[in-house]
């Protein structure tokens, strides 16, 4: 019988089919990905032992939508991920308006995973 190899806790998160608490994941591909939303999500000073871990994106909020405040978005992103993912390079931050309602944005991070552990 072939064990598996798991890498981290699938994002996200859901109950595992498997018996384990929560559904793992076994491909390098959806754990990096996994790492990355776990990562942009995690506020700053919640990780314990690692109160630099993750983002202060919580502080945008009620901030106005205008390019300064996205600009901020992407700088924030962009530093955290360089920071703490280095198997990761960013090629892009989009944020933009939300087409759903006029408070909102979208982000969408365009990456490149490369060997860099």
């Amino acid at each position: 019988m072939a064990s598996s190899r798991y890498i981290n806790i699938n994002f996200p998160f859901q109950d595992s089919s498997k018996g384990f608490f929560l559904d793992l994941n076994d491909n390098d591909k959806k754990a990096i990905k996994s790492d990355l939303m776990h990562l942009i999500l995690t506020r700053k000073g919640e990780r314990l032992y690692l109160p630099d871990f993750g983002t202060n994106l919580l502080k945008y909020i009620f901030q106005p939508n205008e390019s300064k405040t996205q600009g901020e978005i992407r700088d924030e992103i962009s530093q955290t991920v360089k920071k703490y993912l280095p198997n990761l390079q960013i090629n892009k931050v989009l944020v933009e308006p939300s087409e759903s309602n006029d408070y909102g944005v979208t982000v969408r991070v365009d990456y490149t995973i490369t060997d860099d552990v």
